[in-house]
């Protein structure tokens, strides 16, 4: 009897031991993984103090060895773009993985409208992607949803590749954006997704980087607590290397749309210091129009949101915004259509990340000019130039909705369209709805009610009507000329 206990506590004493000495790999660091094509990329985990870990991957190998808390962390060469290949893990015991490619990884983040599926997308967008055939180049990993207190180092989720039975549970944006980089860059995607509805910036950016905006934050519950997600869905990436980052988000922000000139640059600064990457691509959309379309002129934070959004491409390089002014709905924060803004945001990446010489954006607004009782208008990003879309109303996408809709460009549209969205103002400030003519690469606005104009704005509202795109089909973005003080900008 005497024997038999000691033999049991010696069993005992020896699986603790045995069980910490596997070598576990972080979540990402999974089969089916996608590594960023041409760098050094990292291999870590979690192993006995001490233990000496050897990753082998396109037939060279690198050695770490686990640090006193029992972490390990690998640079290999990922390489040229290709696969599957096989990448080996050794320490005490031996993890191989037979399906990993080397292609452009990217991090898709935001709210709910990041968030929304594939299945919860427009009929049409829903079809093209779950009867698509099975894409192994395009994997698709989603990060738990986890609000933290503290920065967190691991989190859970798997590598799936495209096809019907798992695109349809996957970020309708990311799939679409991803499905268009593979398509024309001819290369493996690998898709992050890490996003939560209803959040506001804050809680995605790090305690430091909140504090060095000098903004006081205001406190919040669950997953909107400051640096929460960040702590949680972020946080645990940090050395996973990627190409850039797609955003959508801003509907939780529009309230104190002021504070988001200053919030929204500074969380993009905070994720490239902590990625270890000053160049880490931003591309992000810009809000789409909501609630009832207002018939006369008025004051929008929802318009201030996105001028906020706008500004954020002057300040930082390796930045860009896709518009969706033609994609919202009345009575739907979540507008169903998502694969025009996962493409337009792709349109961005594949012009200024990868170098295509395609037009990537709709007309932007550059200058204006005032005189003779109107306003010439120049911008940027013209294109083949300037057109107005022939444009029609829609049922609203929501479900029991009456008398409510969302507009589309007519298919087979006009470009010749007369112009819709602009207003204009004297010096008593007070906007009227304008006449506004394409005269070659400007647009001249006038009103009958303002003989001597000095500013000019254009999709200036909630939920705005508005025509102007560029001969490829890109929206104009919405902006104003003047700088008068806004409804969320603080009187001191």
């Amino acid at each position: 009897m005497k024997t038999r206990i000691l033999l049991l506590a010696f069993c005992i004493g020896l699986a603790p031991a045995a069980a910490r000495a596997d070598v576990k790999p972080h979540a990402l660091c999974s089969e089916g993984m996608v590594l960023q094509q041409k760098s050094n990329v990292n291999i870590w985990g979690t192993a006995d103090n001490g233990e000496k870990v050897t990753v082998s991957f396109r037939g060279k190998t690198s050695t770490a060895t686990a640090d006193a808390n029992g972490n390990w962390i690998v640079a290999v060469a990922s390489g040229e773009a290709g696969g599957p290949f096989e990448l080996t893990i050794k320490g005490n015991n031996t993890i191989a993985y037979k399906n990993v490619l080397v292609g452009e990884v990217w991090i898709c983040s935001g709210q709910s409208n990041m968030a929304q599926t594939v299945n919860g997308s427009d009929k049409g967008d829903k079809q093209t992607a779950t009867t698509a055939k099975h894409n192994p180049m395009l994997r698709m990993f989603t990060v738990a949803r986890s609000p933290q207190n503290k920065p967190q180092a691991n989190t859970t989720g798997a590598w799936l590749e495209a096809k019907p039975e798992t695109v349809g549970g996957f970020s309708a944006v990311g799939y679409f954006f991803g499905r268009n980089l593979n398509e024309n860059r001819k290369v493996p995607v690998g898709l992050i997704h890490t996003s939560w509805g209803g959040t506001r910036i804050e809680a995605w950016t790090s305690q430091s980087a909140l504090k060095a905006t000098g903004l006081p934050i205001s406190p919040a519950k669950g997953p909107n607590v400051a640096s929460a997600l960040y702590n949680g869905m972020i946080h645990p990436l940090l050395n996973y290397q990627v190409q850039g980052a797609i955003w959508y988000q801003g509907e939780s922000n529009a309230g104190q749309a002021y504070k988001y000139r200053t919030l929204h640059p500074a969380m993009i600064e905070n994720w490239r210091a902590d990625f270890k990457n000053p160049n880490l691509a931003f591309y992000f959309v810009q809000l789409a129009p909501f609630n009832t379309v207002a018939k006369q002129p008025g004051e929008s934070n929802w318009a201030e949101l996105r001028e906020a959004q706008t500004m954020t491409l002057a300040k930082l390089k390796n930045t860009g915004m896709a518009v969706i002014t033609d994609c919202g709905d009345e009575l739907d924060i979540h507008p169903v259509p998502k694969r025009p803004i996962g493409i337009r945001l792709a349109l961005a990446a594949r012009a200024q990340t990868y170098g295509e010489k395609i037009v990537y954006s709709g007309p932007m607004y550059k200058s204006a000019k005032f005189g003779r009782g109107q306003a010439t208008l120049s911008f940027d990003h013209i294109g083949g130039g300037l057109v107005g879309m022939e444009i029609v109303p829609t049922p609203s996408a929501r479900k029991g909705a009456k008398n409510a809709f969302a507009w589309r460009v007519k298919e087979g549209s006009s470009t010749s369209a007369p112009l819709v969205g602009f207003t204009v103002c004297g010096k008593d400030r007070v906007f009227h709805n304008a006449k506004a003519e394409i005269s070659g690469e400007t647009v001249i606005v006038s009103c009958d009610k303002v003989d001597a104009p000095i500013a000019v704005r254009y999709g200036w509202a909630n939920h705005p009507i508005c025509n102007l795109y560029n001969r490829e089909g890109l929206p104009a973005s919405p902006f104003r000329t003047d700088t008068f003080r806004g409804i969320t900008q603080p009187k001191q």
